[in-house]
């Protein structure tokens, strides 16, 4: 077994989290490379239903993260969205092969693949993400963080903070849910009022079906702030560590988190949001 790098591993005890994100890489871009090939070449064979849609490329681009992660740590455990859990000890890997399954099936270049080391149970909680990369194919872009390690774009350090600080009423969000709310029901009336709320606060809010490739530009200073109601983990674990990492500062509560690139607008995206549930009966 080898750390990546060409170093043996050492089965059961903490790894770096560099050689983590190393490997994390590895996986993306093994799985990007071919995301991006079926992308042009315009094959998709899709199957639809109400709320979501899945790809043959899905299965496929997972098949390239497992190869990767079993070749460097095959006793880790393993949570991916198509094949579910695999499994094994120490460190938890959570993937999302194709975030952004009906972007890519639809012609859309925005969609990205994403591969989280979650902590060892020696010394984190198992949801904790430690190292995570996450690649969008189609534009080459390529981002990496690590705990206590910051967040690299491109290879190149990047913060929340690198773009301009604006007011509240002059910043652009993300925003997207989880499957709860995509279901329907009660969660979805709240998320309908959270989203006319902070859209009246906001000069601009995008709901977003890749999350992760909106959580880099974030990372990198290009949006304000992020709100997310019910958030799955495939797409939080790299995403709060991105945030995180970049230093953005943050609140949650329950089923809500906002992200921001400041203190200010933490506060008015969380207050936005949380007047929308109170709206709601």
């Amino acid at each position: 077994m080898s750390d990546g790098t060409g170093g043996p591993v050492a089965e059961g005890g903490p790894v770096e989290p560099e050689a983590l994100a190393d490997t994390a890489t590895r996986a993306v871009a093994a799985a990007g490379e071919y995301l991006s090939e079926r992308f042009h070449d315009g094959a998709t064979d899709a199957d639809y239903t109400a709320t979501d849609v899945k790809t043959a490329a899905d299965r496929e681009a997972e098949a390239r993260v497992l190869s990767t992660l079993r070749d460097s740590y095959p006793g880790h455990a393993v949570s991916t969205e198509e094949s579910g859990d695999h499994d094994g000890t120490d460190y938890r890997w959570v993937v999302d092969p194709l975030d952004g399954t009906n972007n890519f099936a639809a012609g859309i270049p925005t969609f990205g693949v994403a591969a989280t080391a979650c902590g060892h149970p020696a010394t984190d909680a198992a949801s904790e993400p430690v190292a995570t990369a996450v690649g969008v194919p189609v534009l080459e872009d390529c981002y990496v963080a690590t705990r206590d390690g910051g967040v690299r774009y491109n290879g190149t350090p990047v913060s929340v903070t690198d773009g301009d600080i604006v007011p509240t009423e002059k910043a652009t969000v993300g925003m997207f849910i989880g499957p709860e709310v995509v279901s329907g029901g009660q969660e979805r009336r709240e998320w309908d009022a959270i989203s006319r709320s902070v859209e009246s606060a906001t000069k601009r809010a995008i709901q977003t079906w890749a999350p992760v490739v909106y959580y880099g530009l974030f990372a990198r200073g290009k949006l304000d702030g992020f709100v997310c109601y019910y958030p799955a983990e495939r797409e939080q674990v790299a995403g709060e560590l991105l945030a995180r990492e970049a230093g953005a500062t943050e609140r949650s509560e329950g089923p809500l988190t906002v992200f921001a690139d400041d203190e200010s607008t933490r506060d008015a995206l969380w207050d936005a949001a949380t007047h929308g549930i109170e709206q709601v009966e």
